[in-house]
């Protein structure tokens, strides 16, 4: 935590984003404008009652005055030149100004919890979420592809505690911690940050910040401080996959690739492109799923099974295609690629 506050500066923005209900300077400026409004109203009150003060100086009490013995009866300096001698004046001070001086103090209070004890919560919740995050993702880029894909998590029965967003953009991490995701500021190929994001402890972890040469750099610190976490990535330039699968990535997406052969196919076709998103998407009738086989699926033909349409099986490293083999049957311990039924939303 030192390091990281050592290279950020202590003027840094916070690492851990979390969900507000408005953003800090806007609270900042009601802030300030309930304490205008709180002197005000007690400049407007003794200004009315005018007549219940004595000036010690000179018996005068002017405008200025008035002004002068509201800011020092506020902030109770109260040097003694100008006193309430008025009953009247006595209980407004009592009853009136007397709260409002402390919930003036509470809202300088608030301010400096929010400017300097705020610092020291966000490294006790850091900390905290060291020690408890596991099993989680961790999403490296929060942009257009990355939020697509932080909203399929969530469909696909991930909680937002459990998804943690790190993205250089201070915007795009409000904007996920709004949705209730984890949300750290900073730079996904650093180290301590992707220590704070617990990724010894991750399930897998998504590369997609748009530039090749950033995710291969993410790749490469990801596999070296979890050699067991999976990597999936995404690379815009073909030629740049081999680079990253070989810094440990452990599955590749290639948008332009995947672009172009939906782009071909719409030449000649209607509804491949409908019928391959809603395949993707879990939001789709049906949905293109990798499982474990069922008790009642082995010892069947792939070509067999009723309510899925299985259109791949992988035994061990061997990818066996039901197209064509149609006597392939499917065997105990086999996960099959099938076409399902959407029954999950």
């Amino acid at each position: 935590m030192r390091r990281i506050r050592a290279e950020r500066g202590d003027d840094a923005l916070p690492l851990l984003i979390r969900r507000a209900a408005r953003p800090p300077e806007i609270t900042l400026l009601l802030r300030a404008g309930f304490v205008l409004l709180l002197v005000a109203s007690v400049f407007l009150i003794f200004l009315l009652d005018r007549d219940g003060l004595r000036d010690q100086i000179d018996g005068h009490v002017s405008v200025s005055d008035i002004f002068y013995f509201t800011m020092v009866t506020i902030t109770t300096v109260g040097y003694g030149d100008i006193v309430p001698v008025s009953d009247q004046a006595r209980l407004i001070d009592a009853f009136f100004v007397t709260p409002v001086r402390i919930f003036v103090w509470l809202t300088f209070l608030g301010t400096a919890y929010q400017l300097i004890i705020q610092r020291l919560i966000e490294e006790w919740r850091m900390l905290r979420l060291q020690r408890e995050l596991k099993d989680h993702v961790i999403l490296c880029g929060y942009g257009h592809s990355g939020s697509i894909a932080a909203s399929e998590l969530l469909l696909r029965g991930w909680e937002p505690e459990q998804v943690a967003v790190i993205d250089p953009d201070r915007e795009e991490v409000t904007r996920a911690a709004d949705r209730g995701f984890i949300g750290l500021h900073g730079d996904a190929s650093s180290e301590e940050i992707l220590r704070v994001a617990g990724v010894q402890r991750a399930n897998s972890v998504i590369v997609s910040v748009g530039r090749d040469d950033t995710t291969v750099l993410i790749v490469l610190t990801v596999r070296a401080l979890a050699h067991g976490v999976r990597i999936i990535a995404s690379v815009a330039e073909p030629e740049n996959v081999k680079i990253v699968r070989s810094g440990g990535a452990d599955e590749i997406v290639s948008p332009s690739r995947v672009g172009g052969y939906l782009m071909a196919d719409a030449v000649g076709m209607q509804g491949t492109i409908d019928f391959v998103s809603e395949l993707l998407s879990y939001r789709g009738q049906c949905q293109l799923v990798e499982r474990e086989a069922r008790p009642e699926e082995v010892g069947r033909l792939a070509r067999e099974t009723e309510g899925t349409v299985i259109v791949e099986i992988r035994r061990g490293q061997r990818r066996l295609g039901c197209w064509t083999d149609p006597t392939l049957r499917i065997e105990a311990g086999d996960r099959v690629i099938a076409i399902d039924a959407n029954d999950g939303r």
